[in-house]
Formats: structure tokens, C-alpha cells, sequence
């Protein structure tokens, strides 16, 4: 099981400026009619410099206001939204209490005619030509100064030249609550003609408008966009385009899910949540020597009894979630116990996180028992809720009406808070209970050992997001991981079906990419990406600082592996030298922007590649198709294990390659 599925949610007279220099500009082109089934890409709440689709360019600061009770001074102001194929906008609501955009946000544009190569755009196999000073698209931060890395791709799933979005993707998260500008210069077509920009921007790029003309504002606020890019050296020779955006503080990201975390453990206090078992099987097989299957008790603030699949939170008058009088998450349980545990060694306790769409019952397959029963580990594990089994009628039902994916967000948070209660409860409340003892009274799981994390595919994913969050976790694997839907969706072999889904309610490709963008701000809230910066060494309030080992299968036809090397740069990981064999990759600078690990044992966080041979994946925005998936491959390897092993019980990295890339032969 793999990635997660795409919900996705569209809201959708003087001198010229001085040090732009561009053709003269023709005649006001209309606006090219919006095909069928896509939003227009103008009217009240869109933005005059790209009339391809309303929301374009995104993110931008366009659709935000000044709101001087927010961290980043902004808040999010959308009024214009998409429309699915039976007329329904997006309710732009829950978009509008963020304080800026998400930190992994692709900017997203449409640019008639562009071929990058020619233009020399920095592509994905060459992320440091993002940075030359002649670089065709900069990003800088404002706050800083610095150039931001990215890659740049046109959507190769678009059925039309005219619906084909550019796409610009950061190599390393934007940080929380900064502001940065964008400029698009010197583009050039497939002929090397250069781009001139649209009718609209290179009016603005002219002489000041009076305060009567509709582009009078928008001029006023594309100049300090073109001042801030000046300051920082950047030429706006051949400019095409220039917009700026904020990035959400962190409050805003991860502000609900610490409120909620706080306000449960604090009425908790040192106590373990209350719990029943359910049904206990001994003897499962020559690995676990029990099995225990239960129901744990979490306070919920959904805004539906119990919480099930398509509530949301219930907020209260100070605009945080609030729990309703009495309302409880009722979570179900897994623990699997190795029999090394019943020889008077207790095993150490970890949260197991499953794949996409899964359950619970993960815990049980053949890969953990192993971990479990060569490692002395006990692994207990719950639901992802919002991402689980139960959850696949809400996900499907969101494709169709995008408004309804802050369900999916909201229950992923609630998700994380029951495992952290699921945590506390291994480490302060089973052990009292006689199934988690042996026949003569003695525990069998050692509370004195460090709560840890494994978790695979979707459980490396949000799994970022829990050891982020978590007060108790302080080392995680994050197995075949990565963060940021929004890059993964198209790259993932799981999306198609869910796909045909999203075709049928929001066909047009243009307003896809819209799409991901919009509701990558709603699952920054309970996924890696909106967590990435706080996962290891800058944590959270109440938090400790944690490691993180990411094992990435090289080629994986499920979690693109670029994905876990923007989170590997974000959160500081360095990674395993050689990190593949001579040859396998076409990147000029291999792993660029990450540094390598010098000795070992290592003592931080790290990325370890694990290659078994996978062709290279396709260098676009799309899943892989050829050769065998090795999405499961690092868990079943007994030296992975091995390394992971060591990792959570001691935090520190070892070799197990003998000094080479991490080959697994299948």
C-alpha cells in the first residue's frame, strides 16, 4: 500500500519601470474562452497577469489581505473558486483561516508556447541551474536574500497545449512565514523566439496607470515585486512575468494540531487513556507469541459523535478545535509481541504506521513480524483516520466536491492524536493489564525503554507528521517515505484510479495542478510537509527534538523518491555515500543539496537508498510503469532491519552496505 489518494481542491502615465526591459506590447488580446469544464481565468477575485485560469499565477499574495492578528501579518482571501462538472464552487472557508500558503507550495503558471530546455530552465536532473545568476525563473526570499533551489516541469498529463501548466517545484521546503518574489524571465519558445509577456502584464509594466484603470492596484503591487527583486540582484531584462506569496506561519500549519494535542494531554495528565482488549491470541506463529487486538479511548474534537468518516472539527468561540461534551474517538488497536519478550526480556515499544487507505491489521504482516521477532521489538499500531479503510467512500466522495476534503485533513489530525494516546498507553497503562504480562506477572513490553516509530509508505508520510508532533518519539524510520501530495499524486502508480474519479467532477488539467496546490494547504496540516521544518532539530513548542532514518526504494512505483529528497533537504538528513551504483541516475550532480554522511556510526538524521535494481523513474510528472515495484523491498531486507534496528534503539546510524551503495538482490 502506497501513496494517498488526490483530493484535490480548487478555489478555485510616466516612465516604464525602471530595469525592465520587454517588446513593446500589442493589442489587448481577449481572454481565450475557458474550454469545457474549466473555471474561467478571469472576473471579480482572479488575477489580470495570467488570464489562463482564475487562481493562476499560484500561490500568490494576490489572494491574500493585511490582517495584523496573523504571524505573518496576511490571511488568506479567496473568493472565486473552481466549479466541478455540475456547477458546484468550491467553498473557500476553511482556505481562508490560513495566514499563507503552504511551505512545499509548486508555483504554477501557464506560459503559451514555453519549451524550457530552451529556455534553460533548471530541470529535475539539474536542480543547481536554479541558482545561476542567468537563470529564466528566480525565486528569492525577501526576509534573507537567498535564491531558492527548485526544478521546473510542464504537466505532462495535460491534453492540451492551451491547459498545460508550468510547474515550479522547490528542492527544499520554503520556510514558515517568510515572503518571497518570483520572476519569470528571457523565456523562450521552440523556435528560441523570446516570450513577450501577456497584454495585461505588459500593461502594467508600463507607464503608471491612473487610479480609474482595473489594473491600477494590481501595478501598485507588481512594483514593490520588481523592487524586492532588483534589491536582491536580480536583472529584469526580458521579464514575462512577477508575482510575490507568504508562506504560512507555523502557527497556521500546525497550530490546530498542537492545541489539540495539548488540551487532551493535559487533562490526561500522567495517567495511561483507558483502554479494553478485545480478543488475545497466543502462539501466533514461530515470530509473535501474542497478539492482542483492542479499543482505546481518545477525546475527539470532530464535530460528529464518535468522529466518523466525514466529520470535521468542531471549533469553539476562540476559533480553536473544541471538543463537544463528552465526545470520544472509540480507536481500535493491533499489538504484536515477539516471544523473545516472554524470556524475561521485555521487548521495546514502537507505533507501527500503515500504508495508504489500510488499517490497523498491518501490523501483522510477515516484514514487521520479522522486525518484531529478530529485534526484540513490540509494535502496536491504530488507524490513520481520514486516510484509513473506513475512510474511502469520504475520499471518493471529496473528489467529487473538493470543498469537503478539509473532512479528510481535519480526521488526520484527530489520527495523530490517537497515536499519541496509543503511545501512552504502551508506555503507561498496558502493562497493567495481564495481557501484556507473561505467565508469571512480568511485563512484556519495557516501559523504561523510548517509545519509537516505523511505518511504511502512507505511515512514512504521516509518519513525519506524528514524530514532529509527538512529546514521547524521539527516533523514527520513516520507511519509503516522502511528503507534499501535491508532488506525489501524479508520480504515484496508486493514483489513476482515484484519478478517473477526479476526471469526472474536474476534468480540465490546468485546473488540476490548481487543484493539488489548493488542498496541499489543508494537508500540510496532517501530512510531512506541513511539518518537515519542526521533524528533527527546530521542534515544535513542548516538543523534543528528534531523528529521523528515511528508507527510500529506489524507483518506487508508489512514493516518488524525489519527494523524500526535498524532505530529506528540509529537515537536514545526510545521506549514505555512495548512495546508488555508477551510472543509475542522469542527475548532473546526484542528490544535490544533500550532504553526504563522512563516518559511522552517524548520530543525525539520515537517508539510506536502497536499490534492487528498479529502472530510473520517468523524469515528468508521472508514475512509473516499467520493470518490478520495489516499494516493499527496503522493509524486507534483513539488513535494513538490521540498520533500523539499531537506529531507534540507540539513534545512531550504521553502515550495513560494507562501505558501498545499499544493494538488495529480490
Amino acid at each position: 500500500m502506497a501513496l494517498a489518494i488526490s483530493l484535490v481542491t480548487v478555489l478555485t502615465g510616466g516612465a516604464a519601470l525602471p530595469g525592465v526591459a520587454f517588446p513593446p506590447p500589442a493589442a489587448a488580446d481577449p481572454a481565450p474562452a475557458a474550454p469545457p469544464g474549466a473555471s474561467p481565468g478571469t472576473g471579480d477575485g482572479c488575477d489580470p497577469i495570467d488570464p489562463a485560469a482564475c487562481l493562476l499565477p499560484f500561490p500568490s499574495d494576490r489572494y491574500t489581505v493585511r490582517d495584523r492578528s496573523t504571524p505573518t501579518g496576511r490571511r488568506v482571501h479567496m473568493t472565486t473558486t473552481l466549479r466541478n462538472t455540475l456547477g458546484r464552487p468550491i467553498q473557500p472557508a476553511e482556505w481562508n483561516r490560513a495566514d499563507g500558503f503552504s511551505p512545499g507550495s509548486a508555483l504554477l503558471t501557464h506560459v503559451p508556447g514555453v519549451d524550457l530546455a530552451r529556455s534553460g530552465a533548471a530541470p529535475i536532473t539539474d536542480i543547481g541551474a536554479s541558482l545561476r545568476r542567468d537563470a529564466p525563473i528566480v525565486i528569492v526570499d525577501t526576509e534573507t536574500g537567498e535564491r531558492w533551489p527548485y526544478w521546473a516541469e510542464l504537466d505532462a498529463n495535460a491534453d492540451r497545449p492551451e491547459r498545460r501548466a508550468l510547474i515550479v517545484r522547490p528542492a527544499r521546503n520554503f520556510r514558515e512565514g517568510h515572503r518571497y518574489v518570483v520572476a519569470l524571465r528571457d523565456l523562450r519558445d521552440a523556435a528560441g523566439a523570446r516570450i513577450a509577456p501577456n497584454a495585461a502584464f505588459a500593461k502594467i509594466l508600463g507607464r503608471p496607470l491612473p487610479r480609474r484603470d482595473p489594473l491600477h492596484e494590481r501595478q501598485r503591487a507588481t512594483r514593490d515585486v520588481l523592487r524586492d527583486l532588483k534589491r536582491n540582484g536580480v536583472r529584469l531584462d526580458g521579464l514575462y512575468l512577477a508575482w510575490d506569496f507568504t508562506v504560512a506561519s507555523r502557527q497556521s500549519l500546525a497550530g490546530r494540531m498542537l492545541h489539540i494535542r495539548d488540551d487532551a494531554l493535559d487533562r490526561l495528565g500522567r495517567s495511561s487513556p483507558s483502554f479494553q482488549v478485545t480478543q488475545v491470541t497466543d502462539d501466533v506463529d514461530a515470530r509473535i507469541g501474542r497478539e492482542v487486538k483492542g479499543l482505546l479511548h481518545v477525546p475527539s474534537y470532530l464535530d460528529l459523535p464518535g468522529g466518523p468518516p466525514g466529520s470535521k472539527f468542531h471549533y469553539g468561540r476562540d476559533g480553536k478545535p473544541a471538543r463537544l461534551p463528552g465526545n470520544t474517538q472509540t480507536v481500535p488497536f493491533q499489538c504484536e509481541i515477539p516471544r523473545s519478550a516472554f524470556g524475561g526480556k521485555p521487548a521495546r515499544p514502537a507505533l507501527y504506521g500503515h500504508g495508504l487507505l489500510g488499517s490497523e491489521g498491518e501490523v501483522g504482516a510477515g516484514n514487521v513480524k520479522d522486525m518484531a521477532s529478530e529485534h526484540g521489538f513490540a509494535f502496536c499500531a491504530t488507524k490513520w483516520i481520514g486516510m484509513a479503510n473506513e475512510d474511502i467512500p469520504n475520499v471518493l466522495s471529496a473528489l467529487t466536491d473538493l470543498t469537503r476534503f478539509q473532512t479528510i485533513a481535519d480526521r488526520t489530525q484527530q489520527s495523530m492524536l490517537n497515536f499519541i494516546f496509543l503511545g501512552r498507553a504502551m508506555t503507561r497503562g498496558f502493562t497493567g493489564h495481564e495481557t501484556f504480562q507473561d505467565d508469571d506477572g512480568a511485563p512484556l513490553i519495557d516501559t523504561r525503554a523510548q517509545l519509537t516509530f516505523d511505518g511504511n509508505s502512507q505511515g512514512g508520510i504521516m509518519g513525519g507528521a506524528l514524530t514532529a508532533v509527538s512529546p514521547d518519539i524521539r527516533r523514527a524510520v520513516l520507511g519509503v517515505p516522502g511528503m507534499n501530495y501535491s508532488t506525489l499524486l501524479n508520480r504515484s502508480a496508486d493514483f489513476p484510479p482515484f484519478e478517473q474519479v477526479l476526471n469526472a467532477a474536474y476534468p480540465d488539467k490546468l485546473d488540476q495542478q490548481i487543484a493539488f496546490g489548493l488542498i496541499q494547504m489543508l494537508w500540510d496540516r496532517g501530512e510531512a510537509n506541513g511539518y518537515a521544518q519542526h521533524m528533527t532539530d527546530r521542534p515544535l513548542p513542548r516538543t523534543p527534538s528528534h531523528k529521523v532514518l528515511m528508507h527510500v526504494a529506489f524507483g518506487d512505483h508508489q512514493v516518488a523518491p524525489v519527494a523524500a529528497e526535498v524532505e530529506a533537504r528540509t529537515i537536514g538528513a545526510r545521506i549514505h555515500w555512495p548512495a546508488v551504483r555508477p551510472g543509475r541516475l542522469p542527475d548532473k550532480v546526484p542528490y544535490w543539496g544533500i550532504a553526504p554522511i563522512r563516518s559511522y556510526p552517524y548520530k543525525g538524521s539520515a537517508l539510506v537508498i536502497w536499490d534492487s535494481g528498479a529502472p530510473v523513474p520517468p523524469l515528468t510528472n508521472t508514475p512509473p510503469t516499467e520493470g518490478t515495484d520495489p516499494h516493499s523491498h527496503p522493509r524486507s531486507n534483513p539488513d535494513a532491519r538490521r540498520q533500523k534496528a539499531v537506529f531507534l534503539s540507540t539513534g545512531r546510524v550504521i553502515d550495513v552496505c560494507g562501505g558501498g551503495p545499499c544493494v538488495i538482490t529480490p
